[in-house]
């Protein structure tokens, strides 16, 4: 019983890391890409997020109770997780190191961002185009938002081939080795876009 419950909650964990929390990652980031378009359309982006109906309701149960049993429960994964890549060195077990590891990283700067903005704009500030250049208008801040942005969108990439295997959707050890192609492309795409869009507001 204990096995089967610790299989079906490993299961979920998976499933909440690409839905809905994986989607919630991809709508932010095309949301922030309108920076690159100037802060006008940027500011409209995010003004019409800022006023959908029941926000708080959405945020809470499509957001934020999900992203934080995924984090809570993968901090569980990571610190009784057998790390052997310094032994072994293969590429996979680098990849499962690496998740636990930006797992851990994206949990601290989700955390973060949140107060920065989600908790500041509970106190009255304007989330606009104003408050991250002023976010980044700091080295340190631009430099920790770059390996925030970079550990979100590799945990969530490098998840979706992980998710691929706990449901058995890949199955052969080809179509784990297409997927892994797949899922770094994933990554590269990601990254370029968050890339672009932190440096727009410089």
């Amino acid at each position: 019983m204990a096995g089967s419950r610790n299989f079906n909650t490993r299961r979920l964990h998976s499933l909440l890391g690409v839905i809905p929390v994986g989607l919630f990652l991809l709508q932010h980031l095309v949301v922030n890409n309108f920076a690159t378009r100037g802060a006008e359309s940027f500011n409209n982006a995010a003004n019409f997020m800022g006023h959908l109906p029941f926000r708080y309701v959405l945020e809470a149960v499509i957001i934020f109770i999900p992203l934080y049993f995924h984090a809570i429960y993968g901090l569980y994964i990571t610190f009784t997780a057998k790390n052997n890549a310094s032994r072994y060195g293969y590429f996979r077990n680098w990849m499962f190191l690496l998740q636990r590891v930006t797992g851990v990283i994206t949990l601290i700067f989700v955390s973060w961002h949140v107060w920065e903005t989600r908790i500041a704009a509970a106190f009255g500030a304007e989330v606009n185009f104003s408050m991250m250049q002023d976010i980044l208008s700091s080295p340190f801040m631009v430099a920790f938002y770059l390996v925030g942005v970079l550990s979100a969108v590799f945990h969530f990439a490098n998840g979706l081939w992980s998710f691929f295997v706990s449901w058995g959707l890949t199955v052969s050890p080809r179509s784990q080795r297409v997927s892994t192609y797949v899922t770094m492309a994933v990554f590269l795409a990601l990254a370029f876009v968050s890339v672009r869009t932190i440096f727009a507001f410089i």
